[in-house]
């Protein structure tokens, strides 16, 4: 008799356990969900959300690379290839190959640091998914390109003054205590 019963006990804690289980199942689905969709359904952009100095995906403005090599150099796990060959004609540089491997990039920043002319930067883009590593290799020049030759002493080139001229007026309003980003107004063109 004590079998029959122990029996019955266990089946009536399983059905208990069961629809106990099945009541917390059942109140999360009445509850609101806490997921957001992304990125579709955001009140405001990912990219505006994002601090001012966010370092995302890289990106290399080729009219004014001067293909000396800092930013290969400097990254320490080798994600940047740059190829450099002289024009036996004009005896002047040109870029043909600059690749950034964003699958190995870490976006520590160090290859931008010593850019002379600031062509290698980060930009605010994060989503860099996709089905093949392959795919993942950003290739910057698809012919080669002339390099930039910076002029010699000060700077009058108008390809480069007014993005060093913005630098300034950051570094200086940062400068100060309690700085923030320059308004869009304020910078200059």
């Amino acid at each position: 008799m004590s079998a029959v019963s122990e029996y019955v006990g266990n089946i009536k804690d399983a059905v208990t356990s069961i629809f106990e289980g099945m009541a917390v199942t059942a109140s999360h689905f009445m509850r609101k969900p806490y997921t957001v969709q992304y990125p579709d359904r955001m009140p405001v952009r990912v990219q505006d959300t994002l601090p001012f100095r966010y370092r995302g995906i890289l990106e290399v403005d080729l009219e004014i690379c001067t293909g000396c090599l800092a930013c290969e150099r400097a990254c320490p796990i080798d994600c940047i290839v740059i190829v450099v060959d002289k024009d036996p004609q004009t005896r002047q540089m040109l870029l043909s190959q600059f690749d950034i491997d964003i699958a190995k990039c870490m976006y520590c920043g160090l290859c931008s640091e010593p850019c002379p002319t600031g062509s290698i930067h980060h930009t605010t883009e994060f989503e860099g998914a996709d089905y093949s590593l392959e795919s993942l290799i950003r290739r910057f020049v698809k012919d080669p390109v002339m390099a930039y030759k910076p002029k010699k002493g000060p700077e009058t080139d108008t390809r480069i003054a007014p993005i060093l001229n913005r630098g300034m007026t950051y570094l200086d309003q940062w400068a100060q205590p309690g700085g923030e980003k320059p308004s869009e107004e304020e910078e200059p063109a």
